[in-house]
């Protein structure tokens, strides 16, 4: 099951207990389904949970049935119609429009009044023409609908939520739609699918974790890179240092320290090489040890020039 599919299933399960909230969740289905026409009404979905939840609502808000039901072994896309004209008024009549008179859909402000009514629209518009991505993989909230001024208007019902949904067009469909996790879980939560809204700051809690994670792990691999490459440096110093005084024993005894803990540690860092001696030394101490072991170094190299 996609993570849509889990999101759609989860808002199916609100109550129908109030007719003006099924009301609103119907005015969200009708303006961002198929079809919603004085010659029909037409609603698309693959979602087996929207399917069952659709005949309880319209008979809930509206007191009518379909008129054409899927065939309930369907595996796809199911369809659910409305053609008879009587029916097709009484919901026309329900959200103050005139079924001979509409030429373009406008969302009628004035039936979403109520308490979590604007909350119930936004619920019918993303179960009809809503998606949303798997946020494991990125994050993407959006609202399709065929009529441009309906999704203008439910941005200015989505602003007075506190949402500043972006906006764009694809193939015919105005689209709302989210990109930042913060604001997909908080709208979720908002049409009832707070589980759905944990889930996406899981994910998102869980990629800033792996990518923290990656980021230190690419730090620690460049700084072990350096130690390693300066280790190296100073372990051919000391090689050259100990040839001009005739061997590494014959070092002056603090030279001679630094540069066997070098030699016996050549992944350590200054500071724990400085912690290593004894007795212990600091880092500047140490630092200036092996400086001194360069020197000696370049002057190996100079006579030998």
């Amino acid at each position: 099951m996609s993570f849509s599919s889990e999101v759609k299933a989860e808002l199916c399960r609100q109550p129908l207990d109030k007719k003006n909230i099924a009301l609103a969740e119907c005015y969200g289905i009708l303006l961002y389904c198929n079809s919603f026409s004085p010659r029909e009404v037409r609603i698309i979905t693959a979602s087996p949970a929207f399917s069952e939840r659709l005949p309880r609502l319209f008979r809930r808000a509206f007191g009518l049935s379909f008129d054409r039901l899927p065939d309930e072994k369907t595996a796809e896309k199911r369809s659910f119609i409305i053609q008879d004209r009587d029916k097709l008024k009484r919901i026309f009549d329900a959200f103050g429009g005139e079924i001979d008179a509409t030429l373009a859909h406008h969302v009628n402000f004035g039936v979403l009044e109520e308490v979590g009514c604007v909350e119930a629209f936004a619920r019918g518009a993303f179960l009809a023409g809503g998606s949303v991505t798997d946020p494991e993989k990125r994050g993407h909230l959006e609202l399709a609908t065929p009529h441009r001024n309906v999704s203008r208007e439910t941005l200015s019902l989505l602003l007075d939520l506190g949402f500043e949904p972006k906006e764009t067009q694809r193939r015919g469909n105005s689209l709302l739609y989210f990109k930042k996790a913060d604001a997909i879980a908080d709208f979720l939560t908002q049409i009832g699918a707070p589980v759905s809204a944990m889930n996406v700051m899981t994910a998102k809690v869980d990629k800033e974790m792996r990518n923290l994670v990656t980021r230190r792990i690419n730090c620690d691999t460049a700084n072990a890179d350096k130690t390693v490459l300066a280790a190296q440096e100073q372990i051919d110093a000391i090689r050259a240092a100990a040839k001009a005084y005739g061997g590494l024993y014959e070092l002056p005894e603090p030279l001679q320290q630094a540069a066997m803990l070098r030699i016996a540690n050549p992944e350590a860092s200054l500071a724990d090489l400085a912690r290593l001696s004894d007795p212990p030394v600091t880092k500047s101490c140490l630092n200036h040890r092996l400086r001194k072991l360069f020197q000696l170094a370049e002057q190996v190299e100079k006579r030998e020039k």
